[in-house]
């Protein structure tokens, strides 16, 4: 971030920029911790000023649930205080779908200018420069999935479904029957400067997935954002709407948000891929190590709401048992092998993260719980093939297989007690996150399935 009067000057030249291509108002967002993004919108005409002073924001959000109670933690709550929201010109970006309008993600401070502790965006920004300080430099990428419905007509209820379509899983049918919505989604992505890689029709009714281009931290951060606000957006321009939630239909395949990440130094992947031969550098062995221990702490960042938890299901490609496997989608951690002509093609991939999950919060916790691992020498273990879920108990605990939290209570448990998770959101931001889940989880510990699919699907 360079000093306020650059800020001001680069914001008056974007201003007059969004002036010429007809833009009158900026959405200004953020995530909070039960992963809805809020917003505030200013006049395209202000820049100059929002990026010099900040516009106000009250700090209770950071303990904002789901359903738009407050709770409150040891640091935050109450009507008490004030932040200032001062966006990131370099994201600004002109949204396709939404004439007039342009976007940008928000970084926050308080009124005398320093950073908020429980920022999100600040901290998945601390996570990427603590990496680069070791000589990491970290891709990532998301996968988002959505269920498309036809829009509530008349008096269906908010919470009725209609699906647009008919086709089968993955079918090329799917394409055919919303191909000029689907169209309508790339271009938007692709206008917008996002490098959309594929799209295609999921397994659940109405399902899609789109996978973007891997980018920094931050970036991926911002981007998956982007993506389901511009999802929505041509959504309600063909009268469809667009549904993020973990759980659609309890008992049937959710949606996840699954996070791919990559690692290099010097410019070399640490993941050396081609067909069918791999091999992983000892840092890269130890990050995904640290990933692979923390993930039952991690999953009350990246599986945050009681549905998160009726998505996760053994046998439904969900990743709900703690192993590691090569191309293995039953697997929490999926070591991706790249193509033969891309020997930096491999990755790994996180499977049990979700949409409710605030990205940035995603990446940066990831982040941490990987160079823990490279501080603790952490080792992978035997790789895992098959379905954990079709062995036997006895058979799973011979090789070391345990379950992930089942639920909410047990994830948050692990996230309390995570002391790499707790020294690295530091005390404020680690006590919101709590503060959330606790609350989140006492609301729905007496609603069945279908009661909280019903009342959170269509939250994200």
């Amino acid at each position: 971030m360079g000093t306020r009067a650059e800020e001001r000057e680069s914001a008056r030249q974007s201003a007059a920029r969004l002036d010429a291509e007809g833009v009158g108002n900026v959405a200004l967002t953020w995530v909070d911790n039960a992963g809805i993004t809020r917003v505030k919108t200013v006049p395209a005409r202000r820049l100059p000023d929002v990026a010099a002073r900040g516009v106000g924001m009250s700090p209770v959000f950071d303990v904002f649930t789901s359903d738009d109670a407050c709770t409150a933690s040891d640091h935050l709550g109450g009507p008490d205080g004030d932040l200032r929201l001062f966006p990131d010109l370099e994201r600004l970006t002109v949204l396709a779908a939404q004439p007039g309008w342009a976007w940008a993600p928000v970084d926050r401070y308080d009124q005398l200018g320093r950073p908020h502790p429980a920022c999100q965006r600040l901290f998945a920004r601390r996570m990427a420069e603590r990496a680069a300080a070791a000589g990491l430099e970290l891709r990532m990428g998301f996968e988002t999935e959505w269920v498309v419905t036809r829009a509530p007509q008349g008096t269906a209820g908010p919470d009725a479904l209609d699906y647009p379509c008919a086709g089968p899983a993955y079918g090329m049918a799917r394409v055919v029957e919303l191909s000029d919505y689907l169209r309508d989604v790339t271009e938007a992505l692709t206008v917008q400067g996002v490098d959309v890689l594929q799209l295609h029709p999921e397994y659940a009714p109405g399902q899609f997935e789109v996978s973007t281009a891997p980018a920094d931290p931050v970036r991926a951060a911002d981007e998956v954002v982007l993506v389901r606000e511009t999802v929505r957006a041509v959504s309600a321009r063909h009268g469809l709407r667009a549904v993020f939630a973990p759980s659609v239909v309890a008992g049937e395949v959710g949606n996840g948000c699954h996070l791919h990440l990559s690692l290099h130094r010097e410019g070399t992947s640490l993941h050396r891929a081609a067909g069918e031969e791999w091999a992983l550098a000892p840092d890269a062995v130890a990050f995904l190590a640290g990933v692979l221990e923390t993930l039952p702490a991690l999953l009350a960042i990246g599986c945050p709401s009681p549905a998160s938890y009726l998505r996760l299901q053994p046998s439904h490609w969900a990743g709900v048992y703690q192993c590691w496997g090569v191309e293995n989608r039953e697997a929490a951690l999926r070591l991706v092998i790249g193509a033969p002509d891309d020997p930096d093609g491999g990755n790994a991939e996180v499977k049990t993260f979700d949409a409710a999950a605030n990205p940035y919060l995603a990446v940066g916790a990831v982040i941490a719980a990987g160079l823990h691992g490279i501080d603790t020498a952490a080792v992978l273990p035997a790789p895992q093939t098959g379905d954990p879920g079709a062995l036997g108990v006895r058979e799973r605990a011979r090789r070391g297989i345990v379950r992930l939290p089942a639920t909410l209570t047990e994830a948050a448990d692990r996230f309390e007690k995570s002391a790499p998770l707790r020294e690295a959101l530091g005390e404020v931001l680690h006590g919101a996150v709590l503060a959330v889940r606790r609350v989140e989880e006492a609301h729905f510990a007496d609603r069945t399935p279908e009661e909280i699919a019903a009342a959170t699907r269509g939250r994200w």
